[in-house]
């Protein structure tokens, strides 16, 4: 066997500079041709919603991204952008244009998969279980000597008010009836009803006594006119 000691491979340098991100400068070419860019929008959206340029990016070497104020309502902070290249002594092209937010745009908030949005629900309901336990506890060990010995005499209180409240509702039922039962005290029902059939009787009376007047009234008419009339001649 070898003595030799075993190697690790080398990793990476940690203490190594990370190399910085190239740089270009703008194309003088692609800076003047808004109108390119310009005519490109037109083909996405409406004229009204393209506003001059805002600025512009450098993405490498002869390609550059144009930049331009977009007035479109709900859309505050946001820009058009049109991305322009171009080969040695060639013609400027179009690559993209898109609308994108700026520092100050207005953005949805970031998306949470349903799973952790989940799991926090769970979770703050939980803890609010249990603050709510503990304030249950709380409650019935503060002042619990108070309560053993006030307990008691609330309980009887309370029971003696709902008593004295009954007693009160049923003394105004008492005085209820009472008072309904002494609007008929002194009065004879049969009495009533007997002074009612003498009345009929009465009433029936006087109609006879009229038709025997009205009889008598037709009797004397009858003797009148046979007594008026002349015999016959034989």
């Amino acid at each position: 066997m070898s003595d030799a000691p075993e190697l690790e491979p080398a990793g990476p340098d940690e203490t190594a500079e990370q190399a910085p991100a190239p740089s270009w400068a703008p194309d003088e070419v692609l800076l003047g041709s808004v109108a390119l860019a310009q005519r490109a929008l037109l083909e996405v959206t409406a004229p009204e919603t393209v506003g001059s340029v805002i600025g512009h990016v450098a993405e490498g070497e002869h390609v550059l991204s144009l930049h331009f104020a977009a007035d479109l309502t709900g859309y505050p902070g946001w820009h058009w952008s049109v991305t322009l290249a171009r080969v040695e002594d060639g013609e400027p092209t179009v690559l993209e244009t898109e609308l994108l937010p700026g520092e100050r745009a207005l953005l949805a908030p970031e998306w949470v998969p349903w799973s952790e949005r989940l799991a926090e629900y769970r979770a703050a309901q939980a803890a609010a279980a249990e603050a709510a336990t503990g304030d249950e506890v709380d409650g019935d060990g503060d002042g619990s000597g108070d309560d053993g010995d006030a307990g008691p005499d609330d309980a009887d209180a309370t029971d003696d008010g709902y008593d004295d409240a009954d007693d009160d509702a049923d003394d105004a039922d008492d005085a209820a009836a009472d008072d309904d039962e002494d609007v008929f005290d002194g009065i004879d029902i049969d009495a009533l009803a007997d002074d009612a059939d003498a009345d009929d009787a009465a009433v029936d009376d006087d109609a006879a006594d009229d038709d025997a007047a009205d009889d008598d009234a037709a009797d004397e008419a009858v003797v009148d006119d046979e007594a008026e009339t002349p015999g016959s001649v034989d």
